[in-house]
């Protein structure tokens, strides 16, 4: 991350306090970086550790890490939260106390930095960090030096967020609980449209509405070329559909043609070809050259958790890492991994929420069957809690895969130890390991590899 010190012009938000109440976020920690960058005092804390608190830290910001605490907050400060801090969260409450500072949601406070550039606003149920790190990476690499926040580490840079000095900011454009609402981009790109957050939306029709009211506030829409999403596009000023048709695809990643030129990508599956399309419309539409798009995109290296390779086992295995968490998306990732043509696919799933478990069991099911073993872990609860949801645990998933998969070996494995061991005895030369879940279960996925 760039930390090259900025001129008072550059400080647009200097004299301004901010303190961020769960700063180890993905999101939340770009923001404070960012806000630091333009000026800003800032501080936060976090109850844990996190990967994301060595930029924090880069930037000159100390984490307060423990419990919260009502006196962690500067005096005066606005407080910033996401949808998972609830409100009756010490710091949240200390800033809309009397004399506190008062409180802002990290959508408020994106929407206000992105005022400060030209936006590029990627939203959709599936593939926004890809297509977003896709988009910012051609950008980086033609020398338009965007600003940007991603969901996920941008490998070729190291960091989900910078605030470049170019004219474009790029970001992704969270549908889960409508915090998209708050942009107006010049480009707004839509991926797919699937009823994934229960809690937020009543029906697909609700979740529809929501997207068509933010593609219509851009300039220009790019939405993935279906029908349906194309409608939903109608209120923008000008939309491009697109796809990557007849893609090839291997070992080696994919191969597709996008207005004449061949694009060739070292991130393996179908489903990055079509974010590969999108992406390259959108960089164009920013006044990115096709050739240099192009020629830039062949050397994208993924985002982190996204079809991660971390590396092998001792016994010889690949072990891959995503953040799949939805049916489509699991679908999608088993897919993208047998075109590495592994001896056999091994499937380990940590399913997120116990609300989406409840409603898509058996499309986890579903998916999962297209692995040749499978494992399921027990339910990572994020903001849920247990007891709302009597009688759903990770059991309903691996029952669902065992329906689905015409004898495959399914396991149920609540215990992290346990599914260690299984592993660590059932793979071996040859195998394709994939770790999936917006969990910690990269963590394992880590473990597992050889330091060798």
């Amino acid at each position: 991350m760039s930390l090259t010190s900025p001129t008072d012009a550059d400080r647009p938000w200097a004299g301004r306090r901010l303190h961020f109440c769960a700063i180890g976020g993905a999101s939340m920690s770009g923001l404070a970086v960012i806000a630091h960058r333009l000026g800003a005092s800032v501080s936060g804390s976090d109850r844990a550790e996190s990967t994301h608190l060595r930029d924090v830290r880069s930037a000159g910001i100390e984490p307060i890490v423990g419990e919260h605490a009502a006196d962690h907050v500067p005096a005066g400060a606005e407080v910033v939260y996401s949808s998972a801090v609830d409100p009756d969260n010490p710091e949240r409450v200390v800033a809309r106390s009397e004399g506190g500072g008062g409180e802002l949601h990290r959508a408020q406070l994106l929407a206000q930095i992105t005022a400060l550039k030209r936006l590029i606003a990627v939203s959709g149920t599936h593939g926004k960090t890809t297509t977003t790190s896709m988009i910012t990476h051609i950008l980086r690499a033609c020398g338009a030096d965007p600003a940007y926040m991603i969901g996920g580490e941008l490998r070729s840079s190291g960091h989900n967020a910078e605030w470049g000095a170019g004219e474009w900011m790029v970001v992704e454009a969270d549908e889960s609980d409508r915090s998209l609402l708050h942009y107006r981009p010049a480009i707004a790109v839509l991926t797919n449209a699937e009823l994934d957050h229960h809690a937020t939306y009543r029906s697909r029709l609700d979740l529809e509405e929501t997207l068509a009211t933010f593609l219509g506030g851009a300039e220009r829409a790019v939405v993935w070329d279906r029908p349906a999403l194309r409608r939903l596009a109608a209120r923008a000023g000008e939309t491009i559909a697109y796809d990557a048709p007849a893609a090839s695809l291997g070992p080696a990643g994919a191969r597709f043609v996008w207005q004449g030129h061949t694009v060739t990508l070292a991130v393996p599956g179908q489903h990055n070809a079509v974010n590969a399309a999108g992406a390259l419309w959108a960089s164009t539409l920013a006044g990115i050259e096709p050739v240099a798009a192009v020629a830039a995109l062949a050397h994208f290296s993924g985002a982190r958790r996204r079809m991660e390779r971390l590396g092998r086992t001792v016994s010889g295995a690949w072990v891959y890492d995503d953040y799949a968490h939805h049916p489509t998306e699991l679908a999608a990732a088993i897919a993208a991994a047998r075109t590495l043509a592994p001896a056999r696919l091994v499937a380990v799933f940590q399913p997120h929420l116990f609300s989406r478990t409840r409603m898509l069991a058996d499309g986890f099911g579903a998916s999962l069957a297209g692995a040749d073993l499978v494992a399921v872990t027990d339910i990572y609860p994020a903001r849920e809690c247990a007891g709302a949801f009597p009688g759903v645990d990770g059991r309903l998933v691996a029952s669902a895969a065992a329906d689905h998969g015409a004898g495959r070996t399914v396991l149920w494995l609540r215990a992290r130890e346990e599914l260690r061991g299984w592993l660590t005895s059932t793979l071996r030369e040859g195998d394709l390991c994939l770790l999936m879940g917006a969990g910690d279960l990269d963590r394992l996925g880590r473990e597992l590899v050889s330091p060798d």
